[in-house]
């Protein structure tokens, strides 16, 4: 019974080390990047006293002006519906935004002065960060990384709808 066991034990041991060689070392590589990225932008949105999620919807809002429809907040940020529309209550409770139609059931965001001055002390602040980052690359450099970063979005969105 005993040698069965560990045959199993180590087949499953195979299985698992076969499935971690499928991703690529460039592949790794990417994610571990991508993760520590996200991991950056975490900790800024500790740091400026916002959640995630909080930090994101300011961040578009200041992109855009100041207001910016609903569906287009969650289609920017990646983020769902629910997660958007229950930290804009927050934001609204708050005074920091406000919401208002757009005809039918569509809504768009507002800062709002307090918002405003909100982002000022913290988003503006981040855009401004990366800005300055982009901004001592050479450009060519800087156009490189653009436009592999955006063929490598164009393809993975190609293939995932191909699933």
């Amino acid at each position: 019974m005993e040698s069965v066991k560990s045959i199993t034990s180590v087949t499953s041991v195979t299985s698992i080390s076969s499935m971690t060689s499928v991703t690529s070392e460039g592949m790794k590589r990417f994610n571990h990047l991508v993760s520590e990225t996200d991991a950056v932008y975490h900790e800024a949105a500790l740091r400026m006293g916002l959640s995630d999620s909080v930090l994101q919807i300011l961040y578009v809002l200041c992109d855009k002006g100041g207001c910016c429809p609903l569906g287009e907040i969650c289609r920017l940020t990646g983020i769902s519906k629910q997660t958007i529309n229950s930290a804009l209550r927050k934001l609204e409770g708050d005074g920091t935004v406000y919401l208002e139609g757009l005809g039918g059931r569509r809504k768009r965001a507002c800062l709002t002065e307090k918002g405003r001055e909100l982002a000022e002390r913290t988003v503006v602040r981040l855009i401004e960060i990366e800005n300055g980052i982009l901004a001592s690359w050479p450009k060519a450099q800087l156009e490189q990384y653009l436009e592999l970063t955006e063929q490598y979005m164009v393809a993975l969105r190609e293939k995932v709808r191909e699933l």
